[in-house]
């Protein structure tokens, strides 16, 4: 699901949505706006009395079900977070560096006093330049520090040989969302964006002291346009099949000719290592090396500089948190204010120490219960993918076969890790949060590296239990509930199963299907990019999704900007397949019985509604065209209406027909699963 506007209303507004609605059924039955019919817009009919009251709280981009939660784990965790950061219960290491590494983000009055000094090392040894033969290794020490750099590399498993750890090198250097953002002159939005970009840059250079901040802020967007230009776009990068390009470390010179590949390497950590490294776009990788060899070394110097200084402002003086927050928060995403310093706190708290947050979170805030009743949840959604793929009528006997496999193999992991991370490698000092945040980098890159040639750890999360979203890994096979997103309107442990089943039961439905997706059918159930499919299953899979595309690039979230429906492609397939099986296995669990009215409303009924008010969101149109460009969601009003619309057991809940708006005639729908 991965929907990371998360990261990602008023408060009183905040506690009726997730408290308010009818616990019998689970539906928020005060948010129904009886005046739409659901046979013509659902989504407004669920939602639109929320539609119509609810703003924007000041600080967000956007607000909807996932905000709401996380404002709700925010909440929780400053708790949590001030106790240990006090010194009350701070009875282990793990709550002694959380509760410092908060203190050190909440002493205001040392930031302002230190300005930018925290960083200075950092900017003499990027001004030492003397030639561009010490830039590998400078961009590599920067990339492990979190510092945007063109190219970078991350650890996980070998997508063709799931039983090995790898590095993969890809594509960065950017700051704005997408290349888009760089490349469209003629879309007055994203231009405007430009332009404030470069003033951006122009700012953050003098408030380190650049005295030829606006020279230098047009070099800088100069070159990453032209970084912008040679990169893949977002659909490319889909392919996982085009982005495996196995290359010997001795070989990198051959594939991007005119670079100290030797040194990179050795400063990345990865010489000895590893004997191999996945590309995940050639022609860029040699593009850049021609880049860099004829842009000049005062414009690499300030770039970096500027990437650097970027990297952290948030955690320096009030002028560049000002500065970041009127470029990231008001230009790009619309948000009028920033929010209060003890979010942002936590939130730096989480980036630095998820996981022992996230015990210490668990411990408190998830009952077993809830896991037990979850776990009772995800064997019906096997259980009616099962049955499914024995149906289905475009994959042959022989894909089918391999497809059971594959299902037979998922690993379901659910609220919390078996085994928490290690933390005790990270020092933190109550005074000094650049270095802290600094040190948590270099522990995480560390310990990513350290992966290579050791055996797969498969009890490792990629999200903390306080994380409100869900996850497949196609390399492990796996689909991950984190504990936050367990709660209302996702599941409702007061409610009736059939609001569940269209709340968490879709959502775990939408991870499995994942693994049979355009992307995650190319793996099979160990985990390895191999092709299991015939040709004629390929060919009827194509023609599906197709259609699909189709549907969704007819969507028009603000005028001028549609949704791209081959970059949300897989989403969409998640989302329709998704659904579909959590109503079959809301029939399982129903045991042959008849399903309760309550509210005067089916099950089915409610396992659709329960569907639509989980998308229930708002967003302001900066953030929504950013999300358009870059997000491989659609935009949440499509996820629920779009995904509905080819739902034959939706026209039979609501009696939608021929003239209705929600209406498809059969041949349009979308039927996967």
């Amino acid at each position: 699901m991965n929907r990371l506007a998360l990261s990602a209303l008023s408060l009183a507004l905040a506690a009726g949505f997730a408290h308010a609605a009818d616990r019998a059924s689970g539906i928020a039955t005060q948010y129904i706006d009886a005046s739409v019919r659901p046979q013509n817009d659902f989504y407004k009919h669920v939602n639109g009395k929320w539609l119509q009251t609810v703003e924007i709280p000041a600080d967000q981009a956007s607000w909807g079900s996932f905000d709401q939660l996380y404002e709700d784990s925010l909440g929780q965790l400053r708790g949590i977070i001030e106790k240990v950061s006090a010194g009350a219960g701070a009875q282990d290491a793990d709550a002694q560096r959380i509760g410092d590494f908060y203190a050190s983000f909440m002493d205001e009055a040392r930031l302002e006093q230190l300005g930018a000094a925290p960083l200075q090392a950092e900017l003499d040894r990027i001004a030492a330049l003397k030639d561009k033969s010490a830039l590998p290794a400078l961009l590599a020490h920067l990339g492990k520090i979190g510092v945007k750099v063109p190219f970078d590399f991350g650890i996980h498993q070998d997508n063709k040989d799931s039983t090995k750890y790898v590095a993969d090198i890809g594509q960065g250097g950017l700051a704005m969302p997408d290349r888009d953002y760089y490349l469209s002159a003629d879309d007055a939005k994203l231009a405007e964006a430009k332009a404030k970009y470069e003033q951006h840059v122009e700012r953050m250079l003098t408030l380190v002291g650049n005295p030829r901040a606006v020279f230098d802020a047009k070099s800088i967007v100069g070159f990453e346009t032209e970084l912008a230009k040679i990169q893949w776009t977002k659909v490319e990068l889909r392919d996982p099949i085009k982005a495996y390009n196995k290359v010997n470390l001795a070989d990198m010179d051959k594939l991007a000719p005119g670079y100290d590949w030797k040194a990179w390497l050795d400063a990345a950590g990865l010489s000895g290592k590893t004997t191999y490294v996945i590309v995940g776009q050639p022609s860029y990788l040699k593009a850049f090396v021609e880049l860099s060899n004829k842009t000049s070394l005062d414009t690499w110097k300030s770039y970096l500089a500027m990437h650097l200084v970027d990297a952290y402002g948030g955690y320096l003086s009030k002028a560049f948190v000002d500065e970041r927050f009127d470029f990231y928060g008001k230009t790009l995403s619309g948000t009028p204010e920033m929010e209060p310093r003890w979010k942002r706190g936590v939130g730096a708290v989480e980036r630095s120490q998820g996981e022992a947050l996230g015990k210490l979170y668990v411990a408190e805030y998830f009952p077993p219960a809830r896991k037990a009743r979850m776990e009772a949840m995800v064997k019906n959604l096997l259980a009616a993918y099962k049955q499914s793929i024995d149906k289905l009528d475009w994959m042959s006997p022989k894909t089918k076969k391999e497809a059971q496999a594959k299902l037979a193999k998922f690993t379901p992991k659910i609220g919390y890790p078996s085994k928490w991370k290690d933390y005790s490698a990270l020092v933190v000092k109550r005074d000094d949060l650049v270095g802290n945040v600094m040190r948590s980098r270099v522990v995480e890159a560390d310990r990513e590296i350290n992966k290579l040639g050791k055996p797969i750890d498969r009890d490792e999360w990629g999200m903390t239990p306080q994380t409100v979203n869900a996850y497949y890994n196609p390399e492990m096979n796996e689909i991950v509930f984190p504990a936050a997103i367990l709660q209302p309107p996702f599941f409702d442990a007061n409610a009736d199963d059939a609001v569940n089943y269209g709340g968490i039961g879709a959502v775990i439905g939408h991870e499995i299907s994942h693994g049979f997706d355009d992307q995650g059918a190319q793996y099979d159930g160990n985990g390895n990019l191999r092709d299991w499919w015939t040709a004629a299953d390929h060919k009827n899979f194509k023609a599906k999704t197709t259609a699909l595309v189709k549907q969704y690039n007819a969507f028009e979230p603000v005028k001028g900007y549609r949704v791209n429906g081959e970059l949300t492609l897989g989403e969409n397939i998640a989302d329709n397949s998704g659904l579909a099986i959590a109503y079959k296995a809301y029939k399982i669990s129903l045991k042959g019985k008849k399903a309760p009215v309550i509210d005067g409303l089916s099950g089915e009924q409610r396992l659709y509604m329960g569907w639509a008010q989980v998308w229930r969101s708002k967003m302001r149109e900066q953030q929504q065209i950013a999300s358009i460009k870059a997000d491989p969601h659609s935009p949440d009003q499509f996820r629920a209406n779009g995904t509905l619309r080819n739902q034959p057991g939706f026209y039979q809940a609501f009696g939608v027909k021929q003239g209705d708006q929600m209406y498809l005639a059969p041949k349009e729908r979308v039927i996967i699963w």
